[in-house]
């Protein structure tokens, strides 16, 4: 019998369905009778008063008069509307619902909607939003020494600015959400979203009513990437708001450019820094500035901030700093969660500070890398740089690196306009959400008395393989396999108060609060075998399907055994809980241990750039990521390929651009690049680091693997450094950035 355990290569749980087109989406679910349509109005301009809104008759509008709750969609804390009342604060934002029987309908009467608006002056940048003082996070400051002396003794001193844009998540299936109608103000609502229980809170706000009467289901999303954390939300609102208006069910789908106009981004951040550097390349004084846009709304950007900062330093160290994180107000969409959720952002500060170094000291960068490697954070969290320097080493390994290095001076020798780059990156990533109160989770696991189990938790399947490895974990318990559990659909109803499926903890999370609840079940069904089977408990196997006792295979099959316990009656159904242990922070002092443990990862990339136009390709790339015992490599190794090329495409193609009003212009695939098939490397070389685990307490001591990989695309850009000889690049790194900076340099 194909026995699950936990650490094999599994399918992912849908594969079959995905490649067959038989996984259903939320958009493929048969439309109860009677579903109306819904489509949005929105704002043309990026900043003004609304003086009216002019309408098409035929259709239902609604309005904010018409919230029976609150005009409040904040996933923390207030100020954020659903529907614009009397201020826009952004191109793109809502202002109606229009409702008809055809989405066709709907979406004719949303583009006739006109919208008297009095224009007002935006800000556009995140320098005019400083200079004005205008923030949504207030500065955060981690700070060690004296800064301020350490730089003036400094034997070399170095300046920099630069800047890293947002990002679109672009996911395949779009925002979507499906309300349906009920008694006594009862709503259940389908819906495309990695957070549920947000989902269930802000849908019960702008109706107000009281959560249970708010049930919020998810099968599958396809792709969210952090787009539908919050985002998710207001859409589910919006159709639960015109359900209870019109009586109808009523469905919510977002065209691909409404999508990219109404919802938040990828933070950008400006970065200013001064450092201070001893002859060798030791970096002796840190003194930063990373300052994000967060848009009209505070929506995530706190803990995006946050990240930023405990990442900023990422796996170096510095005797003396100060690093000040902020996120400014600005007349763009309420910027959100992103996968890395400011991680990325965060880490490329030393990728600049370490290039310009090396070039102004004449070191190899390479050599600064190591010399700089740190064995805490500048928060008083432990690291470990022999881990670092072993997945750097790998990689260097796996990827030739003297070879390649050889070849591309060869190379550029020979080609007057086309020029080869090597660059590596090494990257130590914090695991767990930076509130600690958000690092919980539950499960609940039934056994039938046929033997077959269903397991239902609190995390989302976005394609992402949650649900198969928690299902190798319900059935590693067991000793049953992988077949024999069933998965359930995510559900408030049965899993409340749950935190999101975000900043890779859905497995830790989620498959620690079903391994609770399973064995709760175990050990109650060892103890009705082991009185049948004359053994202690303790004594018994669960293994290949059956309950055996030790010394021989004379057992029981698994579905004899739940039998036995039902007729017996004793329960086959628990709940499990999980809440991460040993994370805490002085938000005062801006010291303690927020992550329950790093995550380690290194690559390196080849590229090859024309100088005479900027264009430029990812030739090959090679990645080793630290899993610990991985619960799943086959999952595993598809995230990491995957976050690679979407960290590739931030960092080099995925440009987010406004007019000089606000308007957001690139409003789809013709306009805004993200990577395609012909833009993965052609040697793409991704595996897991041997021999490694994680921390005592962590789950099967597996590492999460969502976000870090991510980071490793920043190897690509120092391969661009290299190629154009230019060490401090704008971001994304675009064919006309690229072509500027050689003219510059």
């Amino acid at each position: 019998m194909n026995t699950a355990i936990v650490g094999h290569a599994l399918r992912h749980d849908s594969a079959l369905r995905h490649a067959s087109g038989e996984a259903r989406f939320l958009d493929d679910l048969p439309e109860p009778a009677g579903t109306w349509h819904a489509a949005l109005a929105l704002s043309p301009v990026a900043h003004g008063r609304l003086r009216g809104l002019d309408l098409p008759e035929g259709v239902r509008a609604i309005l904010p008069a018409d919230i029976p709750g609150q005009n409040d969609i904040a996933p923390i804390g207030h100020g954020e509307v659903l529907l614009a009342e009397t201020l826009v604060e952004h191109h793109g934002q809502p202002l109606a619902i229009l409702v008809a029987p055809t989405r066709d309908a709907a979406l004719r009467a949303a583009a006739a909607a006109r919208p008297r608006i009095e224009t007002l002056p935006p800000v556009l940048s995140i320098e005019a939003a400083l200079e004005t003082g205008s923030f949504l996070v207030p500065p955060q400051i981690i700070a060690e020494g004296d800064v301020e002396a350490a730089l003036a003794a400094a034997p070399h001193r170095l300046t920099g600015e630069f800047r890293a844009g947002g990002q679109e998540h672009f996911y395949l299936e779009g925002q979507i959400a499906l309300a349906i109608p009920g008694e006594e103000g009862e709503m259940l609502v389908h819906s495309s979203t990695q957070h549920p229980t947000e989902v269930q809170h802000v849908v019960a706000r702008v109706l107000g009513e009281p959560y249970h009467r708010v049930t919020v289901q998810c099968r599958r999303l396809g792709g969210g990437f952090g787009g539908k954390e919050s985002n998710a939300s207001w859409v589910a609102a919006a159709a639960a708001l015109a359900a209870r208006v019109t009586g109808h069910p009523v469905k919510l789908r977002l065209s691909r450019r409404a999508d990219m106009a109404a919802t938040g981004k990828r933070h950008p951040f400006l970065y200013r820094w001064q450092a201070g550097f001893d002859e060798e390349g030791r970096l002796l004084a840190l003194d930063a500035t990373l300052a994000a846009d967060g848009g009209h709304s505070l929506d995530m950007s706190g803990g995006v901030v946050f990240r930023a900062l405990t990442h900023a330093l990422n796996c170096y160290g510095a005797p003396a700093l100060r690093v000040l994180a902020c996120a400014v107000k600005t007349n763009h969409v309420s910027n959100t969660a992103f996968r890395g959720f400011g991680g990325p952002q965060g880490a490329l500060l030393m990728e600049d500070v370490l290039h310009r170094a090396a070039a102004q000291l004449g070191h190899d960068v390479e050599s600064l890398r190591l010399r700089n490697l740190a064995d805490r954070t500048p928060y008083g969290q432990r690291l470990e740089p022999a881990l670092t320097r072993r997945v750097l080493a790998e990689a260097k390994a796996d990827a030739e690196w003297d070879r390649l290095r050889a070849e591309a001076a060869s190379f550029n020798a020979e080609h007057p306009t086309l020029r080869k780059g090597v660059g590596s990156f090494c990257c130590a990533f914090g695991i767990a959400f930076g509130i600690p109160h958000l690092n919980q989770a539950g499960a609940l696991v039934h056994v039938y008395t046929d033997g077959s189990i269903r397991l239902a938790h609190g995390g989302t399947e976005m394609g992402q393989g949650l649900f198969i490895k928690v299902a190798q974990v319900v059935a590693e318990v067991f000793g049953m396999p992988v077949e024999a559990v069933g998965l359930a659909p995510t559900s408030t109803a049965e899993i409340p108060n749950t935190s999101a499926t975000a900043a890779s903890t859905g497995s830790d999370l989620n498959g620690w609060a079903a391994h609770a609840a399973a064995m709760a079940v175990r050990d109650r069904m060892a103890e009705v075998a082991a009185r049948h089977l004359r053994c202690t408990p303790e004594s018994l196997r669960f293994e290949d399907g059956h309950v055996l006792p030790p010394g021989g295979n004379e057992g029981m099959r698994f579905g004899e055994l739940a039998k036995l316990c039902w007729r017996e009656r004793v329960s086959l159904s628990a709940t499990g809980f999980y809440r991460t242990p040993d994370i805490h922070w002085d938000a005062g002092r801006m010291r303690g241990e927020p992550f329950f443990y790093f995550t380690y990862g290194a690559a390196v990339a080849e590229v090859l750039l024309d100088t005479l136009t900027g264009e430029h390709r990812c030739l090959s790339a090679h990645l080793v990521q630290d899993c610990g015992r991985s619960l799943n490599p086959a999952i595993d190794l598809g995230q990491i390929e995957g976050a690679f090329v979407q960290g590739m495409g931030w960092l080099t193609s995925e440009e987010l651009w406004w007019d000089g009003d606000g308007r957001q212009r690139t409003l789809g695939p013709s306009t805004y690049k993200i990577p395609g098939s012909r833009d993965v490397p052609p040697v793409l070389r991704a595996r897991l680091l041997e021999g490694s685990e994680a921390r005592a307490g962590a789950l099967f001591r597996s590492k999460a693997v969502g976000e870090p990989p991510l980071l490793l695309a920043t190897a690509v850009v120092n391969a661009l450094r290299d190629a154009t000889g230019v060490p401090s690049l704008g971001l994304p790194a675009t064919a006309e950035r690229l072509l500027a900076a050689i003219r510059n340099r």
